[in-house]
């Protein structure tokens, strides 16, 4: 798909056929890693669904796919605020080698809460994968323990990554122009 004919796109960060070969690569990692057990996938929605949904058809373990729905409140002065889980898992994971799986970690507090949340759930074991990370804007460390891509400090979109709900559907993933993403 031609980015010339969207408006409001910068440029192609990662082409389909790049995202396509980290996520075989990535995926072979993580069958290597629980290789004779089962993986329990914990989507966060709605950004990780293209990445999840693409990364389950390559994984050679066993899979199991549950997910997570949340909402974030920010304060007036746009600073991080409140996380809560608006759309809870469907089964326990009490026991499971459970992998969140995220479209994108940034600042580090979303996934802090997830891993606190999850972790008092009692999984035999968590870890987390993203598609894409913007280490740059990290304010709390958190563990990112496989990752697609990381990518600069620019608002992206594609790949399940939205603006105002739009292209998500774009099979790439590319940088707006600044002033579309205020």
């Amino acid at each position: 798909m031609s980015t010339t004919l969207i408006p409001g796109i910068d440029r192609v960060l990662f082409t389909e056929e790049q995202i396509e070969a980290r996520i075989r690569e990535l995926a072979g990692e993580i069958s290597r890693h629980y290789q004779g057990k089962t993986v329990k996938l914990i989507g966060v929605l709605k950004g990780s669904i293209f990445f999840l949904t693409a990364l389950a058809r390559h994984i050679e373990v066993p899979v199991k796919i549950d997910f997570l729905g949340i909402s974030s409140f920010s304060n007036k002065s746009g600073a991080p605020g409140v996380v809560r889980i608006a759309k809870d898992l469907d089964e326990s994971i009490e026991g499971e080698d459970v992998l969140l799986v995220e479209d994108i970690v940034d600042t580090g507090f979303t996934l802090r809460y997830l891993l606190q949340t999850l972790a008092g759930r009692g999984p035999n074991s968590l870890a987390v994968c993203t598609f894409l990370d913007r280490n740059s804007r990290r304010i709390v460390q958190v563990p990112v323990d496989y990752r697609c891509f990381e990518i600069p400090d620019r608002f992206v979109v594609g790949f399940g990554l939205d603006h105002n709900q739009l292209f998500r559907n774009l099979g790439y993933v590319a940088a707006l122009k600044p002033d579309k993403s205020a």
